[in-house]
């Protein structure tokens, strides 16, 4: 993957749940982060006391996180509300020339800010809550 332009990178919500996704917002900087827990397996006889690691067996998730610009009133609307709710819903994470991650996530943190001489901003978190697919571009 070349360079690419960060605006490029959309985070899109399914809200009605009907398989149409929608961007929430104008998001200005964003992040998408993989992790994998390790199962540690060292024991007495492990080789040269080296760790040993249980293949194929820690937890894995992913994590986004925004800030930006809310698109309109509704946008913000359903993001609140979804916090509020505690809800699951499917999110996509489209990434130029590389692919689409879409799954369920929890939005897990909402943050406003603003200057008195500027717009309010926000930034939000949300955790994979279930299987995450990837679609190569």
């Amino acid at each position: 993957m070349g360079a690419q332009r960060g605006k490029d990178l959309l985070l899109k919500l399914d809200f009605e749940q009907d398989g149409t996704f929608n961007t929430v917002a104008g998001i200005r900087s964003r992040k998408l982060t993989f992790n994998a827990e390790t199962v540690d397996i060292t024991n007495s006889d492990s080789a040269g006391r080296w760790r040993e690691l249980l293949d194929g067996a820690g937890v894995r998730r992913a994590s986004v996180s925004g800030s930006g610009l809310f698109k309109d009133a509704s946008s913000d609307a359903s993001v609140r509300e979804l916090f509020f709710d505690g809800a699951i819903r499917t999110w996509q994470i489209v990434i130029p020339d590389f692919g689409t991650v879409s799954g369920p996530f929890q939005l897990t943190s909402v943050e406003y800010a603003g200057e008195h001489d500027g717009e309010v901003t926000y930034d939000l978190a949300l955790e994979s809550a279930g299987a995450i697919a990837f679609e190569a571009a």
